[in-house]
């Protein structure tokens, strides 16, 4: 490969096409990740893979997806769930009236529903709207219009499924009494401003791909995205080290809360 068209000349190319930085993801993962995705495309150097992205609007979206990962699932990880609903929320509830919550890095919808479902079926009292944010506008229309296919709904009960879900041929339409809970937003976790004084945050299984320095800038920003006393949910392939330095203490596994 040219010289000219190596990684660091990539990286910005891609950056002006999508916004995305690559900078903040690892390496090694992601170089085989577009390797691997560079070979299926059949293009032979970065070049040639910049030329693909900017002329053809289906290898661009192809991309995206394959990089971003968006695989979601209701209530994925349950005991997790269990969890936020009999020991999390209860602590959060006390001496407040409503809680203000964020799912970050929302992707198709998934978790922020399972959390509207979750406070709808237990009378979890919500200030305003489940806040669900995503870098990628087309999942979060995909997010809007609810619509998702039986594999997203395998860890999720019957209960809910017969309560909240309606058959449409092949797939589930989410019923409206949920839609209407969440707020779909774009949002770029490493570029936008966070918001202040969340009771809840979800940000699970998004930032396993970043390099550790990123992780811990985001994992602070979170801590002081959140009121004091409020809670950090994260996915269960990850851990924040030196939670303390961030202002944060592990209450239960996968949960922290900001001292």
């Amino acid at each position: 490969m040219e010289a000219s068209f190596d990684w660091e000349w990539f990286i910005k190319k891609f950056e002006l096409i999508s916004k995305i930085d690559l900078t903040a993801y690892k390496r090694p993962q992601m170089e085989r990740r577009i390797n691997s995705f560079m070979r299926t495309a059949n293009v032979a150097d970065y070049r040639q893979f910049i030329e693909a992205l900017q002329n053809d609007r289906v290898v661009y979206r192809k991309f995206l997806e394959h990089i971003t990962i968006n695989v979601s699932e209701f209530f994925r990880n349950a005991s997790h769930w269990d969890t936020l609903a009999k020991e999390i929320i209860p602590m959060l509830q006390r001496g407040r009236n409503g809680l203000k919550v964020w799912s970050a890095g929302c992707s198709t919808g998934e978790e922020a529903y399972s959390l509207a479902m979750l406070a709808r079926d237990n009378h979890f009292p919500l200030c305003e709207r489940i806040l669900a944010t995503d870098i990628d506008n087309e999942v979060l229309e995909r997010a809007g219009a609810g619509l998702y296919a039986s594999k997203a709904l395998q860890s999720m009960s019957a209960h809910y499924l017969n309560r909240y879900f309606g058959r449409e041929d092949e797939y589930y339409r989410i019923s409206d009494e949920v839609k209407k809970m969440v707020r779909f937003e774009h949002h770029d976790l490493l570029r936008d401003p966070f918001g202040r004084g969340f009771d809840l945050i979800l940000c699970r299984n998004v930032v396993i791909y970043f390099t550790e320095e990123t992780k811990q800038r985001l994992y602070r920003r979170f801590a002081e995205a959140l009121r004091s006393g409020g809670i950090l949910f994260i996915g269960s392939t990850e851990q924040i080290f030196q939670s303390r330095e961030l202002g944060l203490q592990s209450v239960a596994t996968f949960f922290y809360q900001k001292v």
